[in-house]
C-alpha cells in the first residue's frame, strides 16, 4: 500500500464509531481513495491512518482488479452490495486472506469496505456454535434435572417406607432397599451438580488469576503426589480481573483434574506434566466483541489427547472420555467462563492437549 502524509481528515470524527468494531473497516470515495480506516485495519496492515489515508485502497490487495470491478459495478448501479474473498497486504507479514463486503453509504457518496479475516470468520462461526450449544445445554440440563428430581424423591421415600416395614424373615431384603436409597442419593447428587451453576449467584470481586492457579496447583499435587509435575509459566504483570473467584477456581480445577486423570500412564513412568501458562493478549476479538486486553490462561498436558470420537462434543453434558466420568466438569467450566464474558477453546493431539481460557481484562 502506498504511503501518504495527508493532514488529519475531518472524516476521522465522523467515522470514529467504526473504531469500536472488530472488523477491518475502510471508508472510500467512489474512486477508491481511502477517506478513513479504523484501528483494527491499522493493526492488521501494520500502517497508521496518517500513512494510508489518501491512497487508493486497491493498492492494499494483492489483486487490485477485484476492487476496481466492484467499484465500477456500484458506480453503474449494477448492485449496491458486493462480497468476495481477497488477500490483504501486510507490512512485514504474509498477505491476510479476508472476506470483503462493499456497500454504499447513501446518501453519502462514500462506500464502506468491511474486511473480515477468514480465520476470524471461522472462529466467529465456531464461537456462535459454542454459545448456542451452551444455551441449549443450559435449558436441557435445567429441564432434565427438574424432571428427574421429583420422581427421584418419591422413589427414595418409598424405599425408606418399605425398609421400615421389613422385619423378621424379610430383614435380609433390606440390602436391596439400601441399594435403591444409595442410587437415589447418587442421582440426587448428580442433579444438584447439574443445577449448581444456575443456583448460586455470580459473586464478583477483584481476582488475582495467579492466586487461583496456585490454589488449583496445590489441590492437584495433593491428589496426585507422585509422577506429576505442575509447571508454572506466569506473566506476573497481568492485572487483577473482575470475576467470581470460586467459579474460576472450579473452572481451572475441572480442566486440570481431567488432564491429570488422563496422565495415569505417564505418572507411572514419572514424566507426567501439566503446565499453567498465563499471558495477556491485546486487541483480541472473541464472542463478536473486540477487547483491548484479555487474559489467556492455558492448561496443557502431555497425555494421550482427546479421543476423536468426542472431540467435537467435549463440552456437551454427560460426555466423558473416561470410564466412570460424569461428563460434567467441562460443561460447568464452559458455563462459568461464559458468565465472565469469556470462552474456552481446546486443541488436542496425541501427546499434547491444550485448553485455552480467554477472559476480558479491565
Amino acid at each position: 500500500m502506498k504511503k501518504n502524509t495527508t493532514p488529519s481528515s475531518p472524516h476521522k470524527t465522523r467515522f470514529a464509531a467504526y473504531d469500536q468494531l472488530a472488523s477491518l473497516i475502510a471508508v472510500i470515495s467512489p474512486s477508491g481513495r481511502v477517506e478513513f480506516l479504523n484501528t483494527a485495519l491499522e493493526d492488521a496492515v501494520g500502517l497508521s491512518q496518517r500513512l494510508i489515508r489518501g491512497s487508493n485502497l486497491k493498492d492494499a490487495f494483492t489483486s487490485p482488479n477485484m476492487l476496481e470491478k466492484a467499484l465500477a459495478g456500484i458506480e453503474e448501479k449494477v448492485f449496491f452490495t458486493l462480497r468476495y474473498d481477497a488477500f490483504l497486504k501486510r507490512l512485514g507479514n504474509e498477505p491476510l486472506p479476508v472476506h470483503v463486503t462493499i456497500s454504499t453509504a447513501e446518501p453519502s457518496p462514500e462506500m464502506i469496505v468491511e474486511m473480515v479475516p477468514l480465520e476470524q470468520q471461522t472462529r466467529q462461526d465456531r464461537e456462535e456454535r459454542l454459545a448456542e450449544q451452551a444455551q441449549t445445554n443450559k435449558e436441557l440440563i435445567r429441564n432434565l434435572a427438574h424432571e428427574i428430581k421429583n420422581p427421584l424423591g418419591g422413589i427414595r421415600g418409598a424405599a425408606q417406607l418399605l425398609e421400615m416395614e421389613m422385619g423378621g424373615d424379610m430383614a435380609p431384603l433390606r440390602e436391596y432397599t439400601q441399594v435403591i436409597i444409595h442410587e437415589a442419593d447418587r442421582l440426587q447428587s448428580l442433579v444438584d451438580r447439574l443445577l449448581a451453576p444456575h443456583r448460586k449467584p455470580h459473586t464478583v470481586s477483584d481476582v488475582n488469576i495467579h492466586e487461583v492457579c496456585e490454589r488449583v496447583r496445590s489441590l492437584i499435587l495433593a491428589e496426585f503426589p507422585k509422577g506429576l509435575s505442575v509447571v508454572r509459566d506466569y506473566d506476573t504483570s497481568i492485572p487483577e480481573l473482575r470475576g467470581d473467584r470460586e467459579q474460576l477456581i472450579q473452572t481451572l480445577l475441572n480442566i486440570a483434574h481431567n488432564g491429570a486423570q488422563a496422565l495415569a500412564e505417564r505418572m507411572a513412568n514419572g514424566d507426567a506434566q501439566l503446565i499453567f501458562r498465563t499471558r495477556v493478549v491485546r486487541q483480541v476479538t472473541f464472542s463478536k466483541q473486540r477487547y483491548r486486553l484479555a487474559l489467556e490462561l492455558h492448561v496443557i498436558d502431555n497425555g494421550p489427547g482427546i479421543p476423536d470420537s468426542i472431540k467435537d462434543r467435549i463440552f456437551y453434558p454427560l460426555v466423558s472420555g473416561r470410564d466412570g466420568g460424569s461428563g460434567l466438569g467441562l460443561t460447568l467450566a464452559q458455563t462459568f467462563v461464559q458468565q465472565h464474558s469469556g470462552l474456552i477453546e481446546v486443541d488436542s493431539v496425541p501427546g499434547r492437549t491444550a485448553f485455552k481460557i480467554l477472559i476480558p481484562l479491565p
